[in-house]
């Protein structure tokens, strides 16, 4: 029997539970099962919207925002699964846990799954709203019929902040490691294109500057690394939004190229030689490490979430929020040489499609619906 399913998420910018989600919906909204699906966002637009829409997927945005408006964007959310009679609403982070939680009793009670995408490892800055919803949904944590983790420590942390639901899934990040692959040419163009010489050591960070992202920590780390690597010049660069605007001391600049937002990831990772995780908390199993490795770059991380197991042996981990001990794991892959870094990058490619395959995440969602 077919289901309908209706993902909820706060919108469709770059983001790691955003690829995810536009990875797993099928063109037109219809999978091979017969199983329809709806993408409503609770904001407006993202990057990922014309994408969805040129495929035929359903979106529809409720247009809230802070204020009355989320009152009446709550209300449209009840209307459309009235409306729609969805068998499963599948939520996306926290502020879409909440809102449909708060619609579904209202909405013939469609089975609800909450789909964690990080931890709960919120510091003291985090914006009170969000505080108090991972509250909240923590004390409402047996309502959903089930909360799905795509990490090991995503669900760690949850339980110890008292989510304590009727069951746990596990929702494996999934990555399409022939979109993600090494291209000899691409290489070549890429590096061209930016200005990277033969002996330049390109270290790529796809993050958008966000205090989880800790590009402060990062930028120290590069500091001492220049300082001490006068044999081989490194490049660092920084893709996601916010980073052209990020201010680069003048003894930096000549060192770090700031690209902003890409739409042409796969490509440009082909030109790099080293992934780097820089986050300070908050990551569940990021799929932008998981992406480089497939396109058989070994990489750096913080050990965030289940980053570090990700890595293994193909790269190397540091604490997080550790500009001295980032700077020296940078020097050691930096000083182990081109041949080292390309067998740790096929070692790299070939874990991720072994053990975080696009089959085998795709395979878990349509066990979840076919429930």
């Amino acid at each position: 029997m077919a289901t309908t399913v209706v993902h909820v998420i706060v919108s469709l910018v770059h983001g790691g539970a955003e690829r995810t989600l536009t990875r797993i919906v099928p063109d037109g909204g219809i999978d091979d099962d017969g199983n329809r699906h709806l993408i409503v966002t609770l904001r407006s637009g993202g990057a990922f919207a014309p994408e969805l829409q040129d495929r035929g997927v359903p979106v529809v945005s409720l247009g809230m925002r802070p204020g009355p408006s989320a009152v009446r964007g709550w209300w449209r959310l009840v209307r459309l699964l009235r409306e729609v009679r969805p068998e499963l609403v599948l939520s996306w982070l926290y502020h879409s846990d909440l809102m449909a939680t708060l619609a579904v009793p209202f909405a013939r009670r469609p089975r609800l799954v909450w789909n964690l995408r990080g931890t709960a490892k919120l510091p003291a800055g985090s914006p009170w709203h969000t505080r108090l919803t991972v509250h909240l949904l923590a004390r409402l944590s047996r309502r959903p019929w089930a909360v799905a983790a795509n990490s090991h420590a995503g669900r760690r942390d949850h339980e110890a902040l008292g989510y304590r639901p009727r069951r746990w899934i596990h929702l494996p990040n999934g990555i399409d490691t022939d979109r993600w692959r090494p291209d000899v040419a691409d290489r070549a163009a890429v590096r061209a294109e930016l200005g990277l010489a033969d002996d330049e050591v390109a270290c790529v960070v796809v993050a958008r500057v966000h205090p989880q992202k800790d590009h402060a920590t990062l930028l120290a780390a590069l500091d001492r690394l220049v300082d001490r690597a006068a044999d081989r010049r490194v490049r660092l660069l920084l893709v996601g939004e916010g980073t052209t605007q990020l201010q680069i001391a003048d003894g930096l600049a000549s060192s770090v190229l700031a690209l902003g937002p890409r739409d042409d990831l796969p490509r440009l990772l082909r030109g790099a030689d080293l992934a780097v995780l820089a986050s300070a908390y908050g990551e569940g199993l990021p799929n932008v490490v998981a992406e480089a490795m497939a396109t058989g770059l070994p990489a750096v991380v913080t050990d965030v979430g289940d980053a570090a197991e990700l890595v293994g042996d193909t790269g190397w981990g540091v604490a997080p929020g550790d500009a001295a001990g980032l700077a020296e794991a940078l020097r050691t892959a930096v000083d182990a040489g081109d041949e080292q870094r390309a067998a740790r990058g096929a070692a790299a490619r070939r874990r991720v499609a072994q053990g975080w395959s696009l089959d085998g995440s795709l395979a878990a969602y349509r066990a979840l619906w076919t429930r």
